[in-house]
């Protein structure tokens, strides 16, 4: 499929028209002090731990309802 072009220029990077990276978060920079930024850091870092902890515990609520591999075999 070709390209159309309009007659503009190339449009600029996302982050250049992001509200986000544009505007808001200059403003954040600005107002939020290194502690500030290193407790929604840890925090964020706890939501990822938490996440695990119940992927860990359903993991092992799952392996311990497996039935057993292999049978026994008596040899004579």
């Amino acid at each position: 499929m070709a390209e159309q072009t309009t007659g503009t220029a190339a449009q600029p990077p996302h982050h250049q028209s992001c509200f986000y990276c544009s505007t808001a978060r200059p403003i954040l920079q600005q107002l939020w002090s290194d502690a500030t930024r290193g407790h929604f850091r840890q925090s964020r870092i706890e939501f990822l731990k938490g996440i695990r902890s119940l992927i860990d515990d359903r993991i092992n609520h799952l392996s311990k309802h497996d039935e057993p591999k292999g049978t026994h075999v008596t040899v004579e």
